[in-house]
């Protein structure tokens, strides 16, 4: 079985993540569209209802480096949140979730901004106090 090379899967994420088709509760793109490598993305969570996240809209900083798809991709947030698998710099700690720790290749930007915002939505995490709304690291 071939390997879809780093920028095909890139590609089709963008494609993707432009024109809307995943999730409605997330969103990603590049942070620059002249960055050829596509190397750093932005990518925004809203919180799920019925928790402490709710009405909220999360960014993020996404970077896959030339090791993507292969590894995880570095995922920072940049608004301020109380997650246990988030340090207090907003870097998503790879040993601490376990999408990034279990990384498979078939993975995208997309499964990680969705199971952050399920881990976000866990009986464990939904009532954690967070910051205030609107701060960033």
């Amino acid at each position: 079985m071939s390997k879809i090379p780093r920028n095909f899967k890139l590609l089709e994420e963008l494609e993707k993540g432009e024109k809307g088709l995943g999730a409605e509760s997330i969103s990603y793109g590049l942070t620059n569209q002249d960055d050829i490598t596509m190397t750093n993305w932005n990518g925004t969570i809203i919180g799920p209802p019925h928790s402490n996240h709710e009405n909220r809209i999360y960014s993020l900083n996404i970077i896959c480096d030339e090791i993507y798809p292969d590894k995880p991709p570095k995922v920072r947030f940049i608004s301020k949140i109380n997650l246990p698998c988030v340090d207090n710099q907003g870097n998503v700690m790879v040993e601490e979730f376990d999408t990034l720790k279990n990384w498979k290749r078939s993975y995208t930007m997309e499964t990680v901004l969705l199971e952050l915002r399920k881990s976000m939505a866990s009986a464990s995490n939904k009532k954690l106090q967070q910051p205030e709304e609107g701060s960033t690291y």
